[in-house]
């Protein structure tokens, strides 16, 4: 049974009909699109029209319905989403993920592969090859659209990765619109997908005289940047080791924002804030050397739409006893309809090391976003080891590779 079984059975029978005549695949007037339920018998009907092409051109459209399938799921529906909405492209009436890819692929070609790089990127999100970089939130607009800038950053690209000046690189900017799951509030997003040149690989194949020839197989290297400005948060994805990742991430600052102070990694890592709801027992080890721990902030969502934030001023009692004596029974905290979607930590330090006593401030937000501004990789780590023993962040995700070369 062919690897794309699924989007074949999946896919609104219009819309198969019209994917596969683009591409010269024609099916007889009697062709039946629901044959048993679509099942495997109608599987095999497709595959014998496919057999009807010649061998190289039958070799690309299986390529292609293979590489659909792939995108065919929560992750590709969501990316293809974002795009849409950021290039103008309406998806409403359609009929799921399969319908809205074979569609973008008949009508618009080109969003394939921007779907495909950022189906790449949620997937991986968090694992090897993939890091976030948080700016300070100083005001200063970032140059995303300025040209000058976005050559330079490309020179800067070709100079990371060490290919000779005369590879081929390409840059494909694009825009998407990012949802937020709970509160529905959009982000847009400015995207990029560079794509370099490699040097070529040698490879067997089968020559036209069917016999066995070796080929120059031409690889393309790839870097995915991805810029919320609203949140100041920049993500990159790139083959390689932390310290190739700072590269891409101080070169953006360099050309994008050469007003801002240099930003910190900002691991992507789900947050639990339901364990908020409650006053937490926050544990400590006296090697820790923290004095105190409170809950400054809370920001609440509820099912209609309002949004409710309640921040501590005073020292004399807690952001819970705040909300139990000003709300009682219709605290947030306690009735049904409000989920916490962010929150604010203060971590006091006593003095050690020579260093005055300090407090850190840790900003939560769902899903997965945890900044801890202006501060060392040091307390970076230290802070997040603490997040964890809390349970207020998941486990990390084990690591992946996330781009591939690619013929």
């Amino acid at each position: 049974m062919a690897s794309y079984s699924g989007l074949l059975r999946k896919a609104p029978a219009g819309r198969l009909q019209a994917f596969l005549a683009t591409r010269q695949v024609h099916a007889p007037d009697d062709f039946d699109w629901n044959s048993e339920g679509r099942g495997t018998k109608f599987v095999r009907e497709i595959e014998d029209l496919l057999g009807g092409l010649p061998d190289r051109q039958q070799d690309a459209v299986k390529a292609e319905l293979d590489h659909l399938h792939t995108l065919a799921d929560a992750n590709g529906l969501t990316a293809a989403e974002r795009i849409c909405a950021g290039q103008g492209i309406d998806l409403e009436g359609l009929e799921g993920v399969q319908d809205v890819l074979l569609m973008l692929a008949v009508s618009h070609p080109q969003i394939i592969d921007r779907v495909s790089a950022d189906t790449s990127l949620m997937r991986r999100t968090g694992g090897k090859g993939w890091a976030a970089f948080q700016f300070d939130d100083d005001g200063k607009p970032w140059a995303l659209d300025d040209a000058e800038a976005r050559n330079a950053f490309l020179r800067d690209v070709l100079n990371i990765l060490d290919v000779a000046e005369h590879r081929r690189s390409e840059a494909d900017w694009f825009r998407s619109i990012r949802v937020h799951p709970i509160t529905r509030e959009e982000s847009e997003i400015t995207q990029a997908t560079i794509y370099v040149e490699d040097r070529a690989a040698s490879e067997l194949a089968f020559g036209s005289s069917e016999t066995l020839e070796r080929h120059l197989v031409q690889k393309v290297l790839e870097v995915g940047l991805a810029c919320d400005p609203q949140s100041r948060i920049v993500e990159i994805a790139a083959r390689g080791t932390k310290k190739v990742r700072d590269q891409y991430a101080a070169s953006f600052a360099k050309h994008f924002a050469p007003n801002s102070a240099a930003p910190v990694e900002a691991p992507r890592r789900d947050v639990q804030l339901e364990i908020l709801r409650t006053p937490v027992e926050f544990v400590t080890e006296p090697a820790d050397g923290i004095t105190r721990i409170e809950v400054s902030s809370l920001d609440f969502f509820s099912v209609g739409g309002a949004f409710a934030r309640f921040e501590k001023r005073g020292e004399d009692e807690t952001i819970y006893q705040f909300l139990e004596r000003r709300f009682g029974a219709m605290s947030p905290l306690r009735t049904g309809g409000w989920t916490i979607f962010a929150a604010t930590l203060r971590i006091s330090l006593e003095a050690r090391d020579g260093k005055r006593p300090r407090t850190l401030t840790v900003t939560l937000r769902t899903p997965n976003t945890t900044t801890l501004p202006n501060k060392t990789e040091a307390d970076r780590h230290f802070v997040f080891a603490l997040l964890e023993r809390w349970g207020l962040l998941t486990q990390p995700q084990k690591d992946f590779d996330l781009f591939e070369d690619v013929s």
